[in-house]
């Protein structure tokens, strides 16, 4: 991998439309696990586009999301997101909805591994900046998102622009998401190893 293509994806911004996974209070709902991510019930649906439609199957409230999600491209949600099992199909059912990023307070470690590898952007904003939920708490569904992955900073896109700082990521954590995932990765670059 060259220089001029490293800083390439260290500078890669995402942009989008943002969803944010809240409860009836309008507190980014904490503790989503797997199984409410994608019910152990459709296992054994192989197709990432047929787990699309099961994606937030299992939360209460949120069952709609798969259509809701055909309008957004960032997903924000609380803390302990993806705790549960290691089922592939909570990070591809996203994936095939067309979720670009996910921003959580925090991520259960399995989790935060299988996004990275499947090629999903994600960052986490637990003790990055004091009132980086507070903020994303007050913002409404369909908010346009920047989000800078080297710096782990999220802009917002509303009239009164705001920054919020999340984790950044490391250099490789970026290049295994900018090739499209782990297997990926592995095909193109011997930087690394």
């Amino acid at each position: 991998m060259t220089k001029s293509s490293l800083k390439a994806i260290l500078e890669k911004r995402i942009a989008g439309s943002a969803c944010f996974i809240k409860d009836a209070k309008g507190a980014l709902i904490d503790n989503i696990d797997t199984d409410m991510i994608f019910h152990n019930a459709h296992l054994h649906i192989t197709d990432s586009s047929e787990m699309a439609q099961f994606a937030f199957g299992n939360l209460p409230g949120w069952q709609h999301f798969p259509s809701e999600a055909k309008k957004r491209q960032i997903l924000v949600v609380g803390s302990n997101f993806g705790a549960g099992s290691s089922r592939q199909q909570a990070v591809d059912c996203f994936s095939a909805l067309g979720i670009k990023a996910i921003l959580a307070e925090s991520f259960a470690p399995i989790y935060f591994r299988n996004a990275i590898n499947s090629g999903m952007a994600i960052l986490s904003f637990d003790g990055a900046q004091a009132n980086a939920r507070a903020v994303f708490e007050s913002l409404k569904d369909g908010e346009e998102l920047s989000i800078n992955l080297k710096g782990g900073e999220v802009t917002t896109g509303s009239a009164a622009e705001m920054t919020i700082l999340c984790r950044p990521l490391q250099p490789v954590l970026l290049s295994i998401i900018e090739a499209g995932g782990l297997f990926e990765f592995a095909k193109t670059t011997r930087q690394w190893r």
